[in-house]
This record gives C-alpha cells, sequence and structure tokens, in this order.
C-alpha cells in the first residue's frame, strides 16, 4: 500500500510537473497554459454528456429489473475519469480522458474485473447469506432471524461470586 501512495502523491505530480515544463518549454508557456484549460473544459463537456447516458442506463436497467452493476462500474469510473481532468496536468488527463471514453472505459472495466476477480477481492458471494443465488444453484436458503426472549431489570449489583443479588442469596 506504501508504494501505490508513494505514487500516487509523490511521483506523479513530480512527472506532472516536469512535463508541463516540458511543453511550456517547447511551445511556450501561454499555448501550454491554454491546452490545459481547453482540455479540462472539453473533459467536463465529456464527463457531463456521459454521466447523464450512464445515469439513464443505470435506471433502465433498475426499470427492466436487472442488477445495475455494470452501470455502476461505469459510473464510478466516470466519476474518477472526471476528477482526473480535473487535476491539472497532462498525465492524469491523459487516464481521465480514457476513462471518460466508452471503448476504453469497456477495456479498463474488463481489466479490472478479470483483475479484482483473480485476486479475489471480488468473491464475496451473497448466495451464502441468503440475498442473491447464481441459476441452478436450487432454492434460496431460509434463514430465520427471529428470536424470543424475556428481560428483566437488574437493580442490584451482583455479589462476588456473580450468581446474583445478595437477597436472592438470603431468600433461598
Amino acid at each position: 500500500m506504501l508504494p501505490l501512495l508513494l505514487i500516487l502523491f509523490i511521483l506523479i505530480p513530480i512527472a506532472e510537473l516536469w512535463l508541463i515544463i516540458e511543453i511550456g518549454g517547447a511551445i511556450g508557456v501561454l499555448p501550454t497554459l491554454a491546452l490545459l484549460i481547453v482540455d479540462s473544459l472539453v473533459g467536463a463537456a465529456l464527463a457531463r454528456s456521459q454521466s447523464r447516458a450512464a445515469w439513464e442506463r443505470f435506471n433502465l436497467a433498475l426499470a427492466e429489473g436487472r442488477v445495475p452493476g455494470k452501470e455502476i462500474f461505469n459510473g464510478a469510473m466516470i466519476i474518477l475519469g472526471g476528477a482526473l481532468l480535473l487535476t491539472p496536468g497532462f498525465i492524469t488527463d491523459i487516464f481521465g480522458l480514457a476513462l471518460l471514453i466508452p471503448p476504453t472505459r469497456a477495456l479498463i472495466r474488463g481489466f479490472l474485473t478479470r483483475l479484482l476477480g483473480r485476486r479475489g477481492a471480488v468473491a464475496f458471494r451473497m448466495a451464502e447469506f441468503g440475498y442473491a443465488r447464481r441459476p441452478g444453484t436450487g432454492p434460496r436458503p431460509s434463514r430465520s432471524y427471529d428470536y424470543e426472549g424475556s428481560a428483566s431489570e437488574v437493580t442490584e449489583p451482583p455479589d462476588e461470586l456473580g450468581t446474583g443479588s445478595a437477597e436472592s442469596d438470603r431468600r433461598g
């Protein structure tokens, strides 16, 4: 986890600054700033259109009675892509645009699904808990969580042995 945080918070900003300086040296400061601004504006417009489309697909999946797993994953990638486009820099903009364009988003989703499935992070099966079942596995297990019991208020502390109150020991 530490190497990932090191990359995210130290190495990527250093690489972004280096690339901005290099591009600024090659084409000039004002064109570099204009390129970053135009890139952010185009990315924001793309993020807005893609988020609307993802929201429509999410509602359509719910209306059809399907679990909108793919739609939720797409929505999360669109949010991440929009956030990456808001951060200044060319490297994060490239990754942000890759998450906003549907064909590359589908490739990234497939890669992440295989990677997470292989590592077991998505191996949580709801069928074991009675919430969902895989086709052909039989009826849903029934679990009853209703229990009966009684309670009474205790006004005296227990005696030294922890068996009850001193008054109950005297009574009987």
